[in-house]
């Protein structure tokens, strides 16, 4: 990765690029509705980031990665989604997503949650210890795409909610759990 490039705690100033990378990253995905943005702004408005984080080259916003809230079934507490992570077209495959995921997770972890999940591609969330755990499930999304990485051992087990803001889309319509399940 670039040497120059920052990850830092986004600013309310970083607001509009953060959409313009999100809009950017998404644009040519299959699996996107193209409404990761609103998601973003939901999470935001609804004060569940967790952790929003920005990356940053030469004073400008390249990447972005959320982490919100989860609720599990079983009361397991402190579980946070990570989501949506957005990198521009033209600064992909640099690791800019991977640090971003790194810095995110280790922060996660010093803030003493318990574990993370997402939806992803099996392939790139593996390589960071995200795998499917049996008896963890989001419903609605096949098991393949759904990934949960503990942070404490221990192992949780029912369903998994993400937050409200995941159904936003700047009108009414898909939510993007639903979105994952047409690849």
């Amino acid at each position: 990765m670039n040497p120059n490039i920052i990850i830092r705690n986004e600013t309310h100033d970083d607001v509009p690029a953060i959409s313009e990378v999100t809009i950017a990253a998404f644009k040519t995905l299959e699996i996107s509705n193209h409404t990761e943005q609103f998601i973003i702004e939901a999470l935001r408005a609804a004060k569940a980031l967790t952790v929003s984080l920005v990356a940053e080259m030469d004073g400008r916003v390249i990447g972005h990665i959320a982490f919100s809230p989860v609720i599990i079934s079983d009361n397991t507490p402190n579980w946070y989604g990570l989501g949506p992570v957005s990198v521009l077209p033209e600064h992909q495959r640099q690791g800019i997503g991977k640090a971003l995921i790194k810095e995110g997770l280790s922060r996660l972890k010093d803030m003493n949650a318990q574990g993370c999940c997402l939806v992803g591609h099996p392939d790139y969330y593996g390589k960071f210890g995200f795998k499917n755990m049996s008896g963890l499930v989001l419903e609605g999304v096949p098991p393949e795409v759904f990934f949960a990485l503990s942070f404490d051992g221990h192992t949780p087990r029912g369903a998994v909610a993400f937050h409200e803001g995941f159904k936003a889309d700047g009108q009414k319509g898909d939510s993007f759990c639903s979105r994952i399940t047409r690849r």
